[in-house]
């Protein structure tokens, strides 16, 4: 038999899980404890106690069975006498025995001869018999209730227990629960809840301050609004555009939170992850729930079954019993009167288990009435929200929700220390205070360098926000941001004077107005790169004094609208506009720009621009970049543009250029770069257009150059590298203007001498063709730079090289072996030091183009 100790064990849990016992959990598990108690009870007293004592019926007397004890027929006088004489002999040590006071003189002493006569019946069963007896009338007369009550009480208890704490005990449920609680605890106990919501209660403090504060100004600012009208006007433009700010008040400063000891930190952001995690997993399924609710069903349909047939049997626990068994060849009777003496005991601990059932019962109905009479898979941490600051607390569904509001029952305020973990102000508090912990001021400063503009620049890369210190590095210049989800610039920014350049990498900055309004009036040029249109901030389309902006991300057609540009007439400044994205046409929203517009580029990965409409209307563009837009022709809408000066086509499918004799009309169309294309031929056309000076045609097909492409007088930079070319036209000697001209990477035999007639000639690369000699006019060149006759069929070098005075060791792209021929003392003019300053800036590099 098992002790009450090892029963009672079913109904224990771990008692870190006590807090997901509502008080209707916690009674029923007492009242399982009472009902254990009664079965256990009643099975040891009927164990020990419990039996039938019975005794036969006599229906006719029969032989032998025992002698008949009623009226006689009249006996002999001396029969008689011997009869009473053995009486009264047998009668006299009692009557002696018997106290003087306790026989009652008003009752007669039978005479001899004058006994009443008895009734009853004398048997003659042995002991043994009896034993039979009553054990056969145990089983065959008792009802079965009587018999097993306490053990249907043990097992339908056990069932109950079970069924109460079966969620605790499943492995998919138990191992969720067991994540909720450790995490609940440990969120419970963390510092870094208790700091916070502190800081919350300073904050409501600050709070009611500033609203006293408010209303006692109000009436001031409404007296002597005429006077500060002037101040306020960027409000009204503000609320207009309906662009909104970071909430931080600049009025006054809410005080700073105690900084948090490294371990405390790095345990708060290790919480902030874990409740990340935990509520990606059980917001999934409602598990928890449905097992919770099948297993209070379960119970309740026990608790009907065992009332609706213990109801019933109730009735059949009696003292008294007939018993019939067939033994009649045993005993010699078929019938005995039976008496049970636990009937009573057993049908009082029945009554009383049916009352506890009943209570169970009930507290089952109203644990049904709870789980039903509301969506428990949704949970609103709206009173939270409403009593601290921390208003950007998600409600949660399924199965999270469910544990939420189990807890409650045991204590609300584990939800709400929950909620400071479910908070992104909060862990964006806690990541503020842990960034500006690590980046100091000088730490920062080491990360300041200088570019290749010699300007003073900070790149700050995936980090949890930006670092106060930041806004206190005055002298710095550009300020890159890149991966930083929570940026936010604060007022401070405002020190920065010398603050030009900002980049936002994946990073949607939030300003506050005082920010806002340095930057508008400051900030000359913004990078922008995104993923999604809504990563673009909206106060950057309100920056007047704006110069350029560069968009990096998806603009599609699809996006267009959303993107916003028809506020970029706000952009009053603007004159460079780069975007870098796959649009299909134009939006047309860019002619807002077009007063102003100076240059503007459109880097479209592939993406094929169709509609190139809206570029007409922007009349005063100088500059203009179409590249990789899988462009076939040049767009006619080019040709409208009166005033552009610099035409970019890289990397497009441009196969003909017939459309170039239309750029005649391009007055000003200095530059021209067509390269990185599929170019075969350039047409004769190309002479009408007599305002080039700079053409880049390589990275195409191009097999030959046409005579009439060397009429362009001004033309002083020419690349036709990287295509098919094989002779350099003798006309080539009419650019007498001709800076740089690079033939890289064709198939050039010759190199005319016509070619080195180009006086000017700073940069000249002839490299990677199959050029066997270069000629001695090369000497001509007195400007020359920049000579690169590496990968040819060289077999030596001029040593007229050594005229060109400003040509140097590291300008000279050639083999080794060819430089080694040359004559000592052109080897050591070319190698000496140059003290001359170049007026293009010489770099001793190859072009790359």
């Amino acid at each position: 038999m098992f002790t009450l100790t090892e029963v009672a064990s079913l109904n224990d849990i771990q008692p870190t899980y006590r807090i997901l016992k509502p008080w209707w959990d916690v009674f029923m598990d007492y009242l399982g404890i009472v009902m254990l108690m009664l079965a256990i009870f009643s099975g040891t007293m009927q164990l020990t106690k419990d039996q039938v004592v019975c005794l036969p019926i006599l229906e006719q007397t029969p032989e032998g069975a025992g002698d008949f004890l009623g009226p006689r027929p009249p006996e002999t006088a001396d029969s008689l006498w011997n009869k009473e004489s053995a009486i009264g002999e047998q009668a006299a040590p009692l009557m002696a025995k018997r106290p003087p006071d306790s026989i009652d003189p008003t009752i007669p002493f039978p005479q001899s001869g004058t006994f009443g006569q008895p009734t009853g019946v004398r048997t003659k069963l042995d002991f043994q018999q009896y034993v039979f007896v009553n054990q056969m009338c145990y089983h065959v007369a008792l009802p079965w209730y009587s018999k097993y009550f306490p053990y249907l009480a043990l097992i339908h208890t056990i069932v109950l227990m079970v069924s109460s704490n079966f969620w605790f005990k499943y492995p998919k449920t138990s191992s969720k629960i067991e994540h909720f609680v450790s995490i609940l605890g440990k969120c419970f106990e963390s510092p870094w809840t208790t700091k916070a919501l502190s800081e919350t209660a300073c904050e409501d403090s600050e709070a009611n301050k500033q609203r006293l504060a408010g209303a006692s100004s109000l009436l001031k600012h409404l007296s002597t609004s005429s006077e500060e009208g002037s101040p306020n006007q960027s409000a009204p433009l503000l609320t207009k555009s309906g662009v909104t700010f970071s909430a931080e008040k600049l009025v006054s400063e809410v005080p700073a939170m105690t900084i948090l000891d490294k371990k405390d930190g790095e345990q708060a952001k290790a919480l902030f992850e874990k409740v990340r995690k935990f509520r990606a997993h059980v917001e999934d399924s409602d598990l928890i729930y449905r097992l919770y609710a099948i297993q209070t069903v379960i119970k309740t349909v026990k608790f009907i079954l065992i009332l609706c047939y213990t109801m019933t049997f109730v009735a059949s626990i009696d003292f008294d019993h007939v018993c019939e068994p067939e033994i009649k060849h045993l005993t010699g009777y078929s019938k005995f009167h039976c008496t049970h003496n636990m009937a009573f005991m057993i049908k009082k601990l029945l009554v009383s288990y049916i009352a506890l059932i009943c209570v169970y019962g009930v507290i089952c109905i109203y644990t049904l009435f709870w789980l039903f009479r509301r969506p428990l898979k949704e949970y609103s941490f709206e009173k939270v929200r409403e009593e601290s600051s921390f208003s950007d607390i998600p409600d949660v569904k399924n199965d999270f929700a469910f544990l939420l509001h189990m807890v409650d029952q045991y204590d609300q305020l584990y939800s709400k220390r929950f909620g400071v973990f479910l908070s992104e102000v909060s862990e964006n508090k806690l990541r503020e205070i842990s960034l500006n912990h690590e980046w100091t001021f000088e730490k920062l400063r080491q990360h300041v360098t200088r570019n290749l503009q010699e300007k003073l620049e900070l790149h700050l890369f995936m980090l949890s926000g930006v670092p106060d210190a930041v806004f206190d590095l005055t002298d710095l210049e550009i300020l890159k941001l890149e991966l930083i989800p929570e940026a936010r610039i604060t007022a401070k920014i405002s020190q920065m004077i010398n603050l030009q350049e900002l980049h936002f990498y994946h990073c949607p900055a939030k300003v506050e107005q005082a920010a806002f309004i340095f930057l508008r009036d400051h900030l000359r040029c913004l990078h922008v790169k995104f993923t999604d249109v809504a990563e673009i901030p909206s106060w950057v389309y309100l920056l007047k004094n704006l110069r350029e902006l560069y968009l990096v991300g998806n603009l599609n057609a699809e996006n267009n609208k959303m993107i916003g540009l028809e506020s970029l007439r706000d952009l009053r400044h603007l004159n460079i506009l780069h975007l870098k994205s796959n649009l299909t046409k134009i939006p047309t929203n860019i002619t807002d720009l077009s007063p102003h517009l100076v240059k503007l580029v459109i880097h479209n990965d592939g993406t094929k621009l169709l509609v190139l409409n809206s570029l007409k209307k922007i009349m005063n563009l100088a500059e203009l970049e179409l590249l990789n837009c899988e462009l076939e022709r040049i767009p006619h809408a080019i040709f409208s543009l009166n005033n552009l000066q610099e035409l970019d086509l890289k990397s497009n499918n441009i196969r003909t250029i017939e459309e170039i004799i239309s750029f005649q009309h391009l007055k000003r169309l200095t530059c021209l770069k067509l390269w990185h294309n599929k170019i075969i031929t350039i047409p004769l056309s190309i002479s009408h257009v007599k305002s080039l000076e700079s053409l880049y045609l390589s990275h195409n097909k191009l097999e030959s150059l046409p005579s009439s492409l060397f009429t362009l007088l001004k033309l002083r930079y020419l690349d036709v590298s990287h295509n098919s070319i094989v002779v350099i036209p003798l006309e080539a000697g009419f650019l007498q203007n001709l800076q740089h001209f690079a033939i890289t990477g064709n198939k050039v035999e010759v190199v005319p001498k016509q070619l080195l007639k180009c006086n000017k000639l700073r940069t000249l690369c002839l490299g990677h063709n199959c050029i066997s000699s270069v000629p001695e006019k090369i000497g001509q060149l007195s400007q020359l730079t920049h000579l690169e006759l590496k990968g040819n069929c060289l077999d030596r070098l001029p040593a007229q090289l050594g005229q060109c005075c400003l040509l140097r060791r590291g300008c000279l792209m050639v083999e080794d072996h060819l430089f080694d021929s040359l004559p000592m003392e052109v080897k050591e003019s070319i190698n000496q030091e140059s003290s001359v300053s170049f007026p293009n800036g010489c770099k001793c590099l190859s072009d790359g183009r």
